[in-house]
């Protein structure tokens, strides 16, 4: 019995060295062709917006209340919070075969039958008691490798699923604030319209008045009472864009429907001449669709080595204490001590074919989760280009609606005196009218549209996912 603990031990020890090493491959980074800068970039710069923490992105207090309550409170973030959590505790599981699993195991009885297979007794002879209680533990000797691949697998799928859990930080703090800053747009563009509304009533009025003095003709009366009419029609649809907006805001907030507080378009801070983006290769670093497809391809990696490793004999150690007696009364006695210790050995001789497609398998998740990585990467500098070019043309196109919401302005006055004059139709005056109200409204949605489109930047270069003040 000595000399088969001393084979055992020395069956360890031998193991133990030659496990160094894990079959399959080694995982290393595809190479992504990076532009040298981002399309569109004002200017090539290390710092990034993506670098800042949101409150210092957005300067508005109501908003940031917003925000910091959504990640509080949001459902969504909370599902992330808990597959996190899930993961980390399956990434324990796996690391949990490292060690000896050690278990216990115990049966009593009494009968006409003795334990352990033990000849049945005689009719005259009298019933028989057992009892047994061990100790068991077993070991695997990850000599391949196999536990390590294992292990590594998990541990890149927790840490995928940590960056989708930033991911849906940073798509949160995007979604409140674009249906912040939407409530704003939809609030001016209220408030716009019904500015319009007055000024068609106040026309329909004097049309009105010049009717029934006999200056006007019907047909202008009737077209200044439907321009009236068409202006008030669209207030019923702002109020219900406003009404569902804050709806959709609140579930971000996970609250139930109602008003939101807010403040006014007009005092919004400008917005900065120049907005850094960084390099491309930082972005590789920050954002988290990127990293966590990165995590991926290193766990369908991993995965290869599982099943390669699959093809090799598992080898460990065995071993178990107890005691056994025939009869209850002597189960504290000395005799019905019981131990082994050995060594086991398992491995795969026919598998009818699944071990090679199990392998061919993983080595196509990883093709497909290698394509997917690239195509992650491709995706993150186009939304980083579209959003600069984006918030670029937006800011020019803002400056040419106010130079025309001035002018129509002007036009619209002076239509309405040479009218009043008995130099123009009412044609000239509703023309007027019609061109300046859509252009301030134009305005108003080219304005909202270059803060959205600084939103989605920020989103595109992997920032907002910070969470301390």
């Amino acid at each position: 019995m000595k000399f088969k603990i001393k084979i055992s031990l020395f069956l360890l020890a031998a193991l133990t060295m030659f496990g160094g090493c894990a079959v399959g491959p080694n995982y290393k980074r595809p190479a992504v062709q990076a532009p040298e800068e981002f399309r569109f970039a004002d200017s090539q710069t290390t710092n990034s917006l993506g670098d800042l923490p949101w409150w210092q992105v957005f300067q508005d207090p109501i908003l940031q209340d917003l925000i910091g309550t959504a990640i509080t409170n949001n459902y969504d973030l909370k599902q992330a919070v808990a597959r996190v959590e899930q993961a980390r505790n399956q990434a324990a599981v796996a690391n949990s075969a490292f060690f000896p699993q050690i278990g216990y195991s115990g049966d009593i009885g009494h009968g006409g039958n003795s334990l352990y297979n033990t000849p049945a007794p005689s009719a005259n002879s009298s019933s028989l008691s057992s009892a047994q209680l061990t100790l068991n533990a077993a070991w695997e000797i990850d000599l391949w490798g196999r536990i390590r691949r294992s292990s590594e697998a998990a541990r890149a799928q927790y840490l995928a699923t940590d960056e989708a859990r930033r991911g849906v930080m940073i798509t949160l703090v995007s979604q409140v604030a674009t249906a912040y800053f939407q409530l704003l747009q939809l609030d001016q563009q209220l408030a716009v319209q019904r500015a319009a509304t007055n000024a068609y009533a106040g026309s329909y009025r004097i049309f009105n008045d010049r009717l029934f003095n006999g200056v006007a003709s019907k047909l202008e009366t009737d077209r200044a009472a439907a321009a009236l009419a068409n202006a008030a029609a669209l207030i019923p649809q702002f109020e219900i864009q406003i009404a569902t907006t804050e709806n959709q805001l609140n579930v971000l907030l996970g609250r139930n429907p109602g008003p939101i507080v807010r403040n006014s378009l007009t005092n919004q801070p400008q917005l900065t001449p120049e907005i850094p983006a960084g390099l491309p290769s930082e972005l590789l670093r920050r954002r988290p669709d990127v990293l966590g497809a990165e995590q991926s391809l290193i766990a369908a990696n991993a995965n290869i080595g599982v099943n390669v490793a699959n093809f090799f004999p598992q080898i460990g150690l065995t071993t178990f204490l107890g005691r056994a007696s025939p009869e209850l009364s002597s189960f504290t006695g000395g005799a019905g001590n019981l131990w082994d210790l050995g060594g086991t050995m398992s491995g795969p001789v026919f598998q009818g074919g699944a071990l090679r497609a199990q392998y061919r398998a993983s080595k196509a998740k990883f093709d497909e989760s290698k394509a997917a990585y690239q195509q992650t990467v491709l995706t993150a500098f186009q939304e980083v280009s579209n959003a600069l070019v984006t918030r670029q043309k937006l800011a020019e196109e803002y400056v040419y609606d106010g130079q025309a919401a001035v002018a129509l302005a002007e036009s619209v006055d002076l239509a309405t005196q040479r009218y009043l004059n008995g130099k123009s139709s009412y044609y000239e005056v509703l023309q007027a009218q019609q061109e300046l109200y859509p252009t301030q409204q134009q305005q108003i949605q080219t304005q909202v549209g270059e803060l959205l489109a600084v939103v989605q930047l920020y989103q595109a270069l992997g920032g907002g996912w910070q969470t301390a003040q």
